[in-house]
């Protein structure tokens, strides 16, 4: 089988036999797997990776020990827990100590023709949503994290810091649970997006953020200088969240987080089932959010693709 690789920086492909299945997991083939900014994290060297990425997939279900599975289209939670642990037994599987991470962290990824997961991983999606959409579910699910974390949002007045895939997900996922958000980013057709949805947004050029004036700040630019800018954009005893994954240290000076008595929140993935609600009654869309679809066999090219300025999701099929 077909599948892509990354060591050092180098985007490659390999054939590799199909994996094995372990008791309790299910064999699915790829039907549409999602490059996003940890993907190019990860080639830039993000957790001193080296293996195959890829944790944004939509597939079916060839083999498992549930026969209900099996032709069923799947999307699956990225984490593989233990089961056993505190952390697990208290809902929080995806702080298990003992987990490892669907194409991140010592599990193959699902930029390959087949992959494996635990079956408790899988969802299977309604056949209301499409391909498309349905590789969205894992990003998506981290966007309605922040409504986990912060349950006082819907209503409040918010600002989203960047108008990448990440932004514009976070941007409709609380504009449809009711925030006021104003999103800003540097990208006038992207934010387009988000104003077609019926989202204020304000394009980034020399003027001066606005500052002390939220509630809540998301940054969601994935640069260094987002939690910076975030903090200055946020009231006092307000709330930043922070959805970026930057590779390397971000500095950050703590004096205004102290002085104003900032809270911070670090925000990861999040559950599946409110993203496959949002996506199954049409409260978000995701299909402006395409930019490119290519093979796996193009991964290289794809992955450059995806690193350009202004491209949003670059999605990958089988060959």
């Amino acid at each position: 089988m077909i599948c892509v690789y990354l060591e050092s920086g180098a985007v490659g492909i390999l054939h590799l036999p199909q994996p094995s299945r372990p008791e309790g997991f299910a064999l699915i083939r790829l039907l549409l797997g999602g490059i996003c900014n940890t993907d190019l994290e990860l080639q830039r060297g993000y957790y001193g990776f080296a293996g195959t990425p890829g944790h944004e997939f939509v597939g079916e279900v060839v083999a498992a020990d549930s026969v209900d599975l099996i032709g069923r289209r799947v999307v699956g939670e990225i984490n593989l827990a233990c089961g056993r642990c505190s952390w697990c037994q208290r809902g929080l599987s995806r702080h298990c100590p003992q987990r490892t991470v669907l194409g991140i962290v010592r599990h193959p990824g699902a930029f390959s023709e087949f992959l494996t997961l635990p079956e408790r991983n899988l969802h299977v999606i309604p056949d209301s949503i499409p391909l498309e959409a349905a590789v969205f579910v894992e990003p998506l699910a981290a966007a309605c994290e922040i409504l986990d974390q912060v349950p006082s949002l819907p209503g409040s007045e918010v600002a989203v810091l960047g108008d990448g895939k990440l932004g514009l997900l976070v941007a409709q996922v609380l504009h449809a649970h009711g925030c006021r958000v104003q999103q800003f980013g540097k990208h006038a057709p992207k934010l387009a997006i988000s104003a077609a949805r019926g989202i204020a947004t304000e394009v980034i050029g020399t003027e001066l953020l606005p500052t002390a004036a939220f509630p809540y700040v998301v940054d969601a630019t994935g640069s260094p200088a987002g939690l910076r800018a975030a903090v200055s954009m946020v009231e006092p005893t307000g709330t930043v969240i922070l959805k970026s994954t930057v590779h390397g240290e971000v500095p950050v000076d703590t004096a205004p987080v102290i002085v104003n008595e900032i809270t911070l929140v670090g925000s990861r993935c999040g559950r599946f089932e409110p993203a496959l609600a949002l996506l199954a009654r049409g409260a978000v869309d995701v299909r402006p959010l395409v930019s490119e679809r290519m093979k796996l066999s193009q991964a290289p090219a794809a992955f450059a693709r995806a690193a350009e300025p202004g491209i949003l999701k670059v999605l990958l099929q089988a060959d």
